[in-house]
């Protein structure tokens, strides 16, 4: 009999420190515990990808009618309710938990919904007071989106607050230029908000491939968010009376229609809804709200771990070998709060690869290589590889690209650019890229991602026959290359 009450305790109930209790307890006979101290199914399936992914299809449906009536439908575009959609989606979300909570049930892992930190390197202390051992330790507490240290930013809201609004904003400024920042400004502008969006930086999306930046950028101005790159928010308060009537200093000069500023709330009442900001301009403006999408930190604070000689870095992330070990033998970490790639599926593997490392005796390194990726703007932007610019660094590469019109907008008389792109080693004719700014590109990049992760040539892609009339039958006709780099 061990002398540890479990073999395994997991702390945090997202997506990887599910996987891999439930995998450990049910494949492998390991005594496993888990705590959580807020809603099963973490970030993804509570606070992110999934309530995201079913707004993205709810703000897409602004465009369904006047399509049709191009397509010979008689329909007409109603208003969007979003007090009935957030009760749909905190239904949906309600049940996924009950899913998680099952999954951890049936594989015979015990929970506890409770906040854990570490008190030595085998003893787990929770806010019920428990004191509970184990033979290891996987911390999965994921990552907690932050704001920016300026006066008021409380007056902010965040990713986690977006899916709780008791009703939709009529004007919203939001901050930042990363996908979330992008995503969140697609949705919101498809659902009626008029988006005013700031991003510091020269193009958004950073990271990413320049020429897909671009038409995305360009996609979003199109559909009417005011985008101002190379501006960033310096002031922030309630808005006064002044501001309310337009009679403050440089008031409601940042080109794009706001809430009606006088309009709604007799003078003097509703003084804590419109926020005044001030930007790195000199202009300024009010809005009905401030989302700060300005970036993500690992939920480390008050855990113990550094105590314990858990190493963390810059940002606060656990610092982690090739399988997910830290600096205290018994002690791993899996997910955002490593701060390796912030996917969940990447979670998903690292769990896998822990269970297998520590429980199956078979040590299991990560592969976090060529992992396909999604960015929910629109239109969608899939990418696997390197982009343009990366692989130019690297080694002489061929670019394959084209942009144009697709079908059913053309047809509909709209004036969406899709993109196709593939990176091409000029040596080895691999390709180190492909990257597709398209309706569904998500669901593209997926099965495009399978042919560059093993090693597909341009040569390969050629002798693939198109399906044709399909936006995706690009991707294997591009003969010629666009340029080299």
């Amino acid at each position: 009999m061990s002398d540890f009450d479990y073999d395994l305790f997991v702390i945090g109930g997202g997506s990887g420190g599910v996987r891999a209790a439930r995998v450990a307890a049910s494949e492998t006979g390991a005594r496993v515990a888990l705590a959580e101290d807020d809603r099963y199914g973490g970030t993804c399936v509570i606070r992110g990808c999934v309530p995201k992914k079913l707004m993205v299809f709810a703000s897409e449906f602004a465009e369904v009618a006047e399509d049709a009536r191009a397509y010979g439908w008689s329909m007409d575009r109603g208003d969007f309710d979003w007090s009935a959609f957030r009760t749909r989606l905190n239904g949906e979300l309600d049940r996924l938990e009950g899913v998680y909570r099952s999954l951890l049930k049936n594989a015979g892992v015990t929970t506890y919904d409770a906040r854990a930190v570490i008190r030595d390197t085998h003893t787990v202390e929770l806010s019920t007071g428990e004191s509970l051992t184990a033979k290891h330790i996987l911390v999965a507490t994921g990552g907690r989106p932050v704001r920016p240290d300026i006066p008021n930013a409380d007056l902010g809201i965040v990713s986690d607050d977006i899916f709780h609004l008791p009703e939709l904003p009529k004007s919203i400024l939001i901050i930042g230029g990363g996908y979330i920042a992008c995503e969140f400004a697609c949705i919101l502008n498809g659902m009626g908000v008029e988006v005013t969006q700031y991003y510091r930086g020269a193009q958004v999306l950073r990271g990413f491939d320049e020429e897909a930046r671009g038409l995305i950028s360009d996609a979003m101005k199109e559909r009417g968010i005011a985008l101002h790159t190379g501006t960033d928010i310096v002031e922030m308060r309630c808005a006064t009376d002044d501001d309310l009537s337009g009679k403050s200093d440089g008031a409601i000069s940042m080109g794009t229609p706001m809430h009606e500023i006088a309009g709604d709330a007799p003078q003097g009442e509703n003084r804590d809804g419109p926020i005044w900001v001030k930007a790195t301009n000199g202009q300024s403006g009010v809005f009905d709200a401030v989302f700060f999408a300005t970036g993500r930190s690992p939920n480390t604070v008050d855990m113990g771990l550094e105590e314990v000689g858990v190493k963390l870095g810059r940002k606060g992330e656990i610092v982690v070998d090739e399988y997910s070990q830290t600096a205290i033998p018994s002690i791993y970490a899996i997910g955002d709060v490593t701060d390796r790639v912030n996917l969940t599926p990447v979670a998903i593997r690292e769990g896998m690869a822990f269970v297998e490392t520590v429980f199956r005796g078979n040590p299991t390194p990560v592969d976090h290589e060529l992992i396909p990726s999604a960015v929910f703007t629109q239109p969608e932007f899939g990418t696997v590889g390197l982009s343009e610019e990366q692989a130019a660094e690297q080694e002489a590469v061929e670019i394959y690209s084209t942009s144009f019109r697709p079908m059913q907008s053309a047809f509909a008389g709209r004036s969406d650019r899709v993109m196709m792109k593939l990176v091409v080693s000029k040596e080895s004719r691999k390709v180190l890229g492909c990257h597709i700014v398209a309706p569904n590109a998500g669901e593209m990049i997926q099965l495009a991602g399978i042919a560059v992760k093993m090693g597909a040539t341009k040569e390969d892609f050629d002798r693939t026959v198109a399906v044709h009339p399909t936006m995706s039958e690009e991707i294997v006709t591009m003969r010629k290359a666009t340029r080299t780099a």
